[in-house]
């Protein structure tokens, strides 16, 4: 540190690092021991930050970079998005129904990115933009299995109706991507999914992984 510099703003951008350093989060005490601060400070660190959505709290309390970093560069959304398109593509395009990407944002999962299939007759219209909670939907649930599991794979979800009266869907979470929780899946009129989906889902999530990092 020299005259010129600011503490607190050194110490906040050190929080940010350390938690796009971890995929599982840190807690107050693992902050304050790698910053070899006191846990009074890290609160208020995490509080401005979280004022800003430059970090997040999970239902454990453990912190994580929130979406607000992506924010900070206009053109990270559409980068992800980008980066996304082709395996979502392929995807749709694959099993005939609408294929998206969801990001955590807070205590929802937020689509980011969604592409429909050009050759059915009818398929659910999903749109970016469109929220909903990460313990309904198999976007969020598939989220949720892999900070049950973080260093297993988790395969994939499925659900039926939770977010639309006679729609499926199946979902598998992003793995490997530092700083970003999210999952890749497909949602479909059907009262069950078909069996080689969710082997399909898991490969565009695995796609999309890689073409993240």
């Amino acid at each position: 540190m020299t005259a010129e510099t600011s503490q607190t703003l050194d110490r906040g951008l050190r929080v940010l690092k350390l938690l796009a350093d971890t995929d599982h989060g840190l807690t107050v005490t693992e902050l304050s021991n790698r910053l070899g601060v006191n846990r009074t400070v890290v609160y208020r660190l995490l509080a401005t930050l979280e004022q800003h959505a430059l970090v997040r709290r999970d239902l454990g309390g453990r912190a994580r970079v929130g979406l607000g970093v992506l924010r900070l560069g206009r053109q990270v959304h559409p980068l992800v998005r980008e980066a996304a398109l082709p395996a979502l593509r392929s995807l749709a395009e694959d099993i005939g129904a609408t294929a998206h990407l969801t990001l955590v944002d807070g205590a929802e999962a937020l689509a980011v990115a969604v592409v429909e299939p050009s050759w059915t007759d009818y398929h659910v219209a999903y749109r970016a933009g469109f929220r909903h909670p990460l313990d309904r939907g198999a976007a969020g649930r598939a989220i949720l299995s892999a900070r049950l599991s973080p260093r297993d794979d988790p395969g994939y979800t499925l659900t039926h109706g939770e977010l639309e009266a006679g729609a499926s869907g199946a979902a598998a979470p992003l793995l490997g991507v530092t700083g970003v929780e999210g999952s890749v899946g497909v949602v479909m009129l059907t009262d069950a999914v078909p069996e080689r989906v969710g082997a399909r889902v898991v490969d565009a999530a695995r796609e999309v992984a890689e073409a993240l990092r």
